[in-house]
């Protein structure tokens, strides 16, 4: 059974965390694999929208603690502590965080990288890798300031506690947070829409866009100038022509591009 399953339908991958036996607990596997889906996903014009979830009730409850996590790596040279590469938020295509349940240390972390985060309500979740000897990883010391801004980072970071779905909205973690049972749907409907209602490469360009100016520090004149290069990339294209004609007659939009052709930096 392969620890990271991968369906495709309607324009939407749907990455699933395999491990429910042991609470979708993370291995350098896992981490491999999930790797490979993005890149794959990304480069594939028939997946849209990406959403990321957890078999059984439990979205990640971290590493898998049955062996030696933090032991040294015999290569220091060859560790990372983000071994999720590409992360969610470097990929062109839209990543939806489905975090059905709890979500503790990289499991959480990872979920952070996410363009969207929906959480369960009820559920745990935390970057408690202080509580365990280590610190947080992949990228958290950079994406929770940027989500929920560094008093809120400072106190996650620090003390390592947990917090549930209601909280992390409210903290500005999570986008929403739902009844666990709901939260998988709800995110399959949002991929959906962007999958059928949103021209790809619009979706691509503006995700760039949006992550390039937080991790490049744009001001304001420079992101003026790069979303109009970015209309002069789509004004009098197929599908600019097309979304209008959709909007006009009341239907669905029948998209041409390809991203994975067309794409340039």
């Amino acid at each position: 059974m392969s620890p990271v399953t991968v369906e495709v339908a309607d324009g939407v991958a749907v990455l699933t965390l395999n491990r429910p036996e042991r609470r979708n607990a993370y291995t350098a596997e896992m981490g491999a694999l999930l790797s490979r889906a993005y890149r794959d996903c990304d480069a594939d014009d028939a997946v849209r929208a990406i959403v990321l979830t957890g078999a059984g009730s439990a979205f990640c409850a971290g590493a898998d603690v049955s062996g030696d996590p933090f032991a040294a790596p015999q290569d220091s040279a060859a560790f990372t502590a983000s071994p999720i590469d590409p992360a969610a938020f470097e990929l062109r295509t839209p990543v939806i965080a489905a975090v059905n349940g709890h979500a503790i240390g990289i499991g959480l972390t990872i979920a952070l990288q996410a363009d969207i985060r929906i959480f369960a309500t009820d559920a745990k979740y935390a970057v408690a890798q202080a509580r365990l000897g280590v610190l947080g990883d992949c990228m958290s010391h950079w994406t929770l300031p940027h989500l929920a801004g560094t008093a809120v980072a400072a106190e996650l970071l620090l003390t390592g506690r947990t917090f549930d779905g209601a909280e992390a909205v409210a903290m500005g973690v999570a986008n929403h947070a739902l009844p666990a049972g709901e939260v998988l749907e709800h995110a399959r409907n949002m991929a959906r829409d962007i999958a059928i209602q949103v021209a790809p490469m619009s979706a691509a360009l503006s995700k760039r866009l949006l992550w390039d100016t937080v991790t490049r520090g744009y001001g304001p004149r420079q992101v003026a100038e790069l979303e109009t290069q970015a209309h002069l990339r789509v004004m009098g294209s197929a599908d600019a022509a097309e979304g209008v004609a959709a909007y006009r007659e009341k239907r669905s939009p029948h998209w041409t591009a390809s991203v994975s052709r067309e794409w340039h930096e």
